[in-house]
Formats: structure tokens, sequence, C-alpha cells
């Protein structure tokens, strides 16, 4: 069954299937909002937040209307608009990239350099990510990690389409004016046996 198909039996009384709305889109909400919440130190409220997004989408879900948006997109708001709520509350408004991102294994037949290199790489470009603006952050995180269009970004973050890409383009340069120095380095380059 579709979202759509699901909503509909549930708006007809089939409250069954929002168990199956939550099993879709459960870990994909609570890695989103604890992506937004890790570097404020409250990641011990993902679960609390990803569980009020989900009750307050049941509590709205016969006012979703998806000739408007998707499920996902919808679900996605609900969770940014929580967290920021949560935030104003905490007084904490700086909103982070996780820093446990995956950093990738290394093969056995990797020097111990080159696994350092790499992994000093990936911290460097979290804590470039981290000192973005929130707006920025958060589309650039729905865009590269979550995988969105900029239509569904556009819809999440209550913007236009090319405001989304506008921000896109900022967070994107401001990456690279963070990392040019390092990236351009070229005994790093030589140790990644990277090609200019």
């Amino acid at each position: 069954m579709t979202d759509s198909q699901l909503i509909r039996e549930i708006k007809e009384g089939n409250l069954e299937c929002y168990a199956e709305l939550i099993r879709r889109y459960e870990k994909k909400i609570l890695s989103f909002v604890t992506h937004l919440l890790r570097q404020a130190h409250l990641e011990h409220i993902a679960e609390d937040i990803c569980q009020e997004t989900f009750y307050k989408a049941y509590k709205s879900i016969h006012s979703f209307r998806d000739v408007e948006a998707t499920f996902s997109t919808w679900l996605y708001t609900i969770a940014r608009n929580s967290v920021l709520s949560e935030l104003r509350k905490s007084r904490n408004s700086d909103v982070y990239l996780d820093d446990t991102l995956q950093v990738p294994v290394a093969s056995a037949k990797s020097l111990p350099e080159q696994v350092l290199l790499r992994n000093e790489r990936e911290l460097m470009v979290r804590q470039a990510i981290n000192s973005l603006p929130e707006k920025q952050r958060s589309a650039l995180i729905l865009r590269e990690y979550e995988q969105m269009d900029y239509t569904e970004i556009a819809t999440i973050l209550d913007l236009t389409v090319s405001s989304v890409k506008s921000l896109l383009f900022r967070a994107r340069q401001s990456i690279r004016g963070q990392l040019e120095t390092y990236i351009l380095d070229p005994h790093l380059d030589e140790a990644e046996g990277m090609n200019r």
C-alpha cells in the first residue's frame, strides 16, 4: 500500500494502518531529529521528539491533504518544527550535524596514515557543516543525508525552491571555503592517492 492509500484507510477508521506509517518512517525521522539535536547535547530527547512527531501527525491526519505535499515531507516538517520548539525552550538555538556520522571503514590493506587522514577529513567536514546557520545546515542535511529533492526541502523549511537552492549553494560555498586549504594540501592529496 502507498502512503496515500494508508492515510485513506486511517481516515476511514482503520487505525491499525498508522502503525505501518510509523514503521516506514520511524528510523528516518529519529535519525533526522538526532542530527538536529546532537550538538546541542539534547540527543537524549530525540526519541521523545520522534514520538511527539508521530503523535502530532496522527492527531492532524484528517487535515492532511496529499495533493499539497507527500506524507514524508509533512512528517519531516512536523519533526523539524518540534525540534526547533524544543531548542527554543532549552534556550539553545544551535542545531548541529551529528558528530557520530559513519566514517568509512578502512580495508585491512589501508595504511594507518590513510585511515587517520580519512578520519580527520570526516571530522573537518562535520565541523564545517556544524558552523553553518540553521537553515543552511537543515537544507544540507535533508539534501545530502536524507536524499530529499528541492521541492520537499522547500516545503519542510517553508521556503521557495529557489531559496533552497540558494541556501544549498551558500552552504556548499562556505564548506568549500573552510576546507579549501586542507583540500589543496599536496601532501594530503598524495597520501590519499588523489590526482589533481
